[in-house]
């Protein structure tokens, strides 16, 4: 008897609670991307911040989150590789879920904001490299996904400078900047609305039984974009503002506004997370079921069971409810002073760059987009409004990500391998 079948229904348990384990701790790191802005404008507390994450992480992970879980699972490797061992490539999955998650373990517990795609492809890295070499390794895939840390922030960055010019221009500029901002929020809104709901209906539906073609699914988007800048407009009519005799009060007034606003942009944005970041921790999982369901077609296509992207759905949502407090406060307070009008422009801009990527299966670092964003904005203001010993230490995490979780998944792999032979 083969050991795959010989501690399937083990290797199966240990998956699970691996990959639950990579999920919370991309609740409890990764999460801070999504709602770290929200709290450190002053829009909303840490204890709403959970709440509305934790519904929307998990909406995303659910309904978008498999077509970039099938580029993690198959696509930084090539499983075939493995086809006369196939029990390597399930050690390297459990060891790479694990040396992972113990990486993001550390770094959230010093409050540290870093990449849990890269914590995943650097173990998935480290597992092949020490297993069988750089044979296995789609270096072609890795490139594409290298290229997307580079490009990602870039362009979250130039979308957040640009949405923060143009607020700058028809509200803050405005000769009565509260009315501006309730004349624009409902674009912006609709904006934000119509790329989460294009991306849902494409790419997601079809794990809950519906699938609509391209020109259906651009249709209810536009629909539903447009109802979710009704509802803003009339939210935002019920808004009281301020006495308007003062200029300050002028712009607090301009910032309540885009503080309701905000909430929304919070929501969209922790959809977009769930739906790209679930991968890094199901990913994995899915290609440890695969094997053990059909260890003798190592690299055939298999459909992902629906209970896997809640598995890591709810466990990200666990992370962030436990641990998630500490990095939100570094991203959110002291990379620079942020306001809702800005942390709007940035979480809008990150959104966006999130939810295109997931729409070409290419996972890519909600972090950087995040960063990217606040850098954006921060810039906006020039050079002065950003904290650079804040900024240095965030890229040097970045630069650790990789080996630093390669490393541990490396020692994990030998331990597995050690134990089942």
């Amino acid at each position: 008897m083969s050991i795959i079948a010989q501690h399937a229904e083990l290797f199966l348990i240990l998956a699970c609670v691996f990959g639950f384990f990579m999920a919370w701790g991309i609740g409890a790191n990764d999460v801070a991307n999504a709602m770290g802005t929200s709290v450190g404008s002053g829009a909303i507390t840490i204890t709403q911040a959970v709440i509305i994450a934790g519904i929307f992480e998990f909406l995303g992970a659910w309904l978008a989150g498999g077509e970039v879980t099938q580029t993690i699972s198959g696509g930084l490797i090539r499983p075939e590789v493995f086809a006369d061992t196939p029990q390597l490539l399930v050690y390297g999955m459990l060891a790479a879920l694990l040396g992972a998650g113990c990486f993001l373990l550390l770094t959230s517990t010093l409050g540290m904001p870093v990449s849990t795609g890269q914590s995943i492809v650097g173990g998935i890295l480290g597992f092949a490299l020490v297993s069988v070499g750089t044979e296995p390794v789609n270096w072609a895939e890795i490139g594409k996904i290298v290229a997307s840390w580079i490009a990602s922030p870039i362009i979250a960055g130039t979308l957040a400078f640009l949405l923060f010019e143009s607020i700058r221009r028809l509200v803050l500029n405005h000769d009565n900047p509260a009315e501006g901002a309730r004349r624009y929020i409902p674009l912006y809104v609709f904006l934000a609305g119509f790329v989460i709901c294009l991306v849902t209906l494409v790419k997601g539906l079809s794990h809950v039984g519906l699938e609509l073609s391209t020109p259906m699914s651009i249709l209810g988007a536009v629909i539903l974009g447009i109802v979710a800048a009704v509802i803003s407009r009339l939210l935002l009519n019920r808004v009281q503002l301020l006495d308007t005799h003062q200029r300050s009060d002028r712009y607090r007034n301009v910032e309540r506004v885009f503080g309701f606003a905000q909430v929304f942009t919070a929501a969209t944005m922790a959809f977009a997370h769930g739906s790209n970041d679930v991968a890094n921790a199901v990913g994995p999982v899915a290609a440890i079921i695969n094997v053990l369901n059909n260890p003798g077609q190592i690299g055939g296509e298999s459909e992902l069971a629906a209970w896997v992207l809640v598995l890591g759905g709810v466990g990200i949502v666990f992370g962030l409810a436990t641990y998630g407090h500490r990095v939100i406060r570094t991203i959110g307070a002291k990379i620079t002073s942020l306001t809702p009008t800005r942390g709007f422009s940035a979480e809008l801009a990150a959104a966006t760059t999130v939810v295109l990527a997931t729409w070409f299966g290419i996972p890519v670092s909600t972090t950087q987009t995040l960063v990217g964003g606040v850098l954006g904005v921060g810039l906006a203001r020039g050079i002065r409004a950003l904290d650079l010993s804040v900024l240095g230490r965030v890229f040097l995490g970045w630069l650790l990500t990789l080996p630093g979780a390669a490393l541990f998944t490396a020692v994990f792999y030998f331990i597995l391998r050690a134990v089942f032979g």
